[in-house]
Order: structure tokens, then sequence, then C-alpha cells
């Protein structure tokens, strides 16, 4: 047993003996073939990492000749330019030098003809100084006084030329000014159209018969006393045929009279308690009629936000007139024409159409208040706190006051233009004879005018001029004096022009 036990022991040591030493050299096979990759997988990084090196290498290599070549490229281009800079140094070097020789030669030859130029003038002083011995001598004249008739004679031609030159600048400022400003009136005129013929106030009431008269003025006068005393205006019962005329200064008033007097007329009840109803019933018809008549204006005009008084006081003017022309429809002219003329110059439409229908409205009440309709009508703008380009204009319309503003000044132009064309006002015969008497009478003033008239209604004035005394140069200057003077004394509706006329004539007989 003993044996069989040594006997397995000494087996089992050489098997495990055995089979360590087949573990050991398994395992230095292991480590061998492992020490083998390792060394191929560090070749192999060793050959790539060498690879990698040599092509970063190359990279660099690449990059530097070509760098290199660029920079040797550019410095071929800048070697050029500056020879190139080089040459053209050497060109304008050589070019300065020709010139500085073309200049020394030149200055030879300015010095050389400068000195024969000073012997010249010399002998040209000397000889004038001889002339102007001999003509002293001739003329029995000193060198002062030739000098002093010469700068006369020299002011004398300089002034005939200033004149000439601003006679050619006026008109061609005229012309083009003139052919704007007919451009745009004409297409102000044209726009608005209205009758020539304006209404004038009615006077006079007709009757149906002469014995009216008499029930009119009623017994001992009660009648005629009661209705002038209601109305407060007059009225005159005269030997006029089937007529009464009513005066009165206030034109409601008048209208009230009239109204009042063609009702009684057809009533026939006339007596003091009577006439009291009729005019009382007028004069509240008056006013609601003067209030429509505003409220109709505004809106046809298209003038907004005014004041109530200030349409009554539009309305008013239906019954107002100046020289025949009814001043509402003045009033509406003014606000068309001013705001269509606004509109073409690219101003305010509406401000200026404003402006028109307000710059008479001081005739509504100017037989109420003391000073001029210009004045009343801009304290009446003021108090109903209209703009002050409104109160300008208003004030400035017939040159009061200085217009401020381009609205001031078309508010002048468009009341002109309706003032002042064809059947727009009635003037009367004696008013008219006086001013073409005064207008011939300035024409007349003036030294050189041998006569003077005036045609065209007044709206032009020819005068004849004396050939010897006025040169054709001093017309321009004369006529704007005329001018001048008529604008300073003559009040008048829209233009006069003045004409000169001068023509010379040379008579001789045949004897």
């Amino acid at each position: 047993m003993i044996v069989i036990a040594v006997i397995c022991l000494l087996v089992g040591y050489f098997v495990r003996k055995k089979i360590s030493e087949n573990k050991l050299i398994t395992a230095e096979a292991i480590a061998k073939k492992i020490i083998v990759d390792a060394e191929k997988e560090a070749n192999n990084k060793k050959r790539e990492a060498v690879l990698e090196a040599k092509d970063r290498l190359y990279q660099s290599k690449a990059e530097f000749e070509r760098e290199t070549r660029d920079k040797k490229i550019e410095l071929q281009k800048l070697e050029k330019r500056l020879t190139q800079k080089e040459e053209n140094v050497e060109r304008k070097v050589d070019l300065l030098d020709r010139k500085e020789q073309e200049i020394n030669s030149k200055t030879k030859v300015v010095v050389t003809k400068e000195r024969d130029l000073n012997q010249k003038i010399a002998e040209y002083d000397a000889i004038i100084q001889e002339q102007k011995n001999q003509l002293q001598k001739i003329s029995n004249m000193s060198s002062e006084e030739a000098k002093n008739m010469l700068i006369a004679k020299m002011e004398n031609e300089a002034k005939h030329e200033a004149v000439r030159y601003i006679k050619k600048i006026e008109e061609e400022a005229k012309e083009t000014a003139g052919k704007k400003a007919k451009e745009i009136i004409s297409l102000a005129i044209q726009r608005y159209s209205a009758d020539e013929v304006m209404e004038a106030t009615v006077s006079t009431v007709d009757l149906p018969n002469n014995e009216m008269k008499g029930r009119i003025i009623g017994r001992e006068g009660r009648n005629i006393r009661a209705l002038e005393m209601a109305t407060g205006v007059d009225l005159i019962i005269d030997d006029t045929p089937e007529a009464v005329i009513i005066s009165g200064y206030d034109p409601i008033r008048r209208q009230v009279a009239k109204k009042a007097l063609e009702k009684l007329i057809i009533d026939g009840r006339i007596h003091p308690t009577r006439i009291e109803e009729i005019v009382t019933k007028c004069q509240k018809e008056i006013d609601n009629l003067v209030r429509e008549e505003g409220e109709k204006t505004t809106f046809e005009v298209g003038v907004h936000n005014l004041h109530q008084e200030e349409i009554k006081l539009i309305g008013r003017l239906r019954y107002r007139t100046s020289y025949g022309q009814n001043v509402l429809q003045h009033s509406k002219e003014v606000a068309f024409l001013a705001g269509i003329m606004a509109a073409e110059l690219g101003v305010d439409e509406q401000l200026a159409k404003r402006a028109g229908l307000l710059h008479d409205i001081g005739k509504a009440v100017d037989h109420e208040m003391e000073g001029s309709h210009p004045q009343i009508g801009a304290e009446l703008a003021k108090k109903y706190n209209e703009s002050s380009l409104i109160i300008n204009a208003i004030a400035a319309h017939h040159e009061d006051e200085e217009p401020k503003g381009i609205i001031a000044v078309l508010i002048q132009a468009a009341d002109t233009l309706s003032a002042a064309r064809p059947g727009a006002r009635k003037e009367s015969l004696e008013n008219y004879v006086k001013r073409l008497g005064n207008l011939e009478k300035i024409g007349n003033s003036f030294k050189g005018v041998e006569s003077s008239y005036a045609i065209q209604a007044g709206r032009e004035i020819r005068i004849i001029i004396e050939p010897e005394k006025l040169t054709e140069n001093n017309m321009g200057t004369l006529a704007k004096d005329i001018a001048k003077k008529i604008e300073e004394e003559l009040e008048y509706p829209g233009q006069i022009k003045v004409t000169l006329i001068r023509e010379s004539r040379t008579i001789e007989y045949a004897k």
C-alpha cells in the first residue's frame, strides 16, 4: 500500500511536472508570440510615423517652395516697377533739363524785348507829351480840363450803357415772370367764370298808382314818420311817377324798409300799428336770410369752422355793394380765384380761400364803425381768432399794410382781378373824367413830354416825346418815373400801361 502510495505520488509528481513544463512551454510560446506581434505592430507604427513625417516634410517643402516662388515673382514685379519708375524719373529729369534750358533762353529773349519795350515806351511817352503840348496850344485846354471832359464823356456813355443793360434785364424778367403770371391768372379766370354784370342795391319801390303815395304819407304824415322811425331810413316821395325812393346808408335797414313797404302796398292796410308789425316781421325774415346766405356761401366756397358772427357778417354782404358790384359775390370770386392760384403755386388752398372770403368782411359794418374797411375787417378777424396770415391778408389787400406772405399777395391779385374785369363795377361819369384828366396831367408834368393821351378807358396813357429834348436811352427811365408817380398819386382798379412814343422828322424844302 505504501509502495502504491509512493508510486502514485511519484506519478502525480511527474505528471504535474510535465504539465508545468507544458504550461511553461506554452506560456513561453505565447510570450514570444506577443513579443513578435508587439514588434510587428511597433514596426508598423514606426513605418506609419516615418511615412507621415515624410509626408509632412514633403508638404512643408512644397509650401515653402510655393511661397518662395510667389515671393520671387512679387520681387520681380517690384523690381520691374522700380526699374520703370527709375526710367520715368530719368525721362522727367531730362524733360526738366530741356525746360530749364528753354526758360533760360526765353528769359534772355524777354530781357532783351523788355529792354527794347522800355525804349519804345520812352519814345512813345515823348511823342504823347509832344502831342499833348500841341493839343493844348491848339485847343487852349489844359490836361486837367481835357481829363475832366473825357471822364464826363465816359460817365455819360456808362450811364447810357447801364440804362440799356437795365432795360434789357427788365424786359427779360418781365417776359419770363409775366408769362408765368399770365398762365396762372388765365387758368384761374378760366376755371372760375361769373356773370359780368353785377347787381346793384335797389333803392326804389314801384307803386301801383300815384294815389298810393298819399296813403303811404298818411294823415298829416303819420304813416311815413312811423315807417321811417321803425326802419331808420328816409323815404323820399317826390315827383317821380309811381315810385318811392328809399335813402339810407345801412344796407340791411334799406332792405327791411323796401321789403316792408312792398308788403304794406300788397296788404293795403297802411297805418302805424300795422307798419310796426310788418317791419318787425321783415326784420326777422332778413336776419334769417342773412344767416342762411352766410351758411350757403361758406358751404359753396368750402370754408368751414367759421364763427357764427362771421357767418352772419358774410350774409350781410349780400345787401352791400361797391361801385355797383355786389360785395358778397365779389368776396366769393376773390376766394375762388385766390384758391385756384394758390393751388397752382403749391400754397395752402384752403387758407387762401378763407382769406379771400373774409377780405371785405369789414364792409358789412363799416357804416357802424370808424376806420377803413380793411382795418375794420382785420379787427373783426382778430376778434374771432383768425390766424395772423388771414389778418394780414385782410389788412393789406388795399396796401394799408405791408403784405407779410404769399397769401396776402394772392388776395391783392384776386381782389384786383375781380374788381377790374369788364362789367364788374360802375363808376360815375364825373369821377371817370376826373381820373382821366389827372392821368394826362401827370404825363404832361415831366420835362420833354409834348402831349399825353389817356385811352382804353384810362387803362393806358400814351405820351408823345419831343425828340430833340430826350434821347432813346432816357425813355426807359422816364417811363418808370411816370409809372411810379401814377402809383403814388392816383387810385385805380387793375393796372395802367405807360407807352412812350418818340419819332424824329427831318424837313427840307426844294426851292
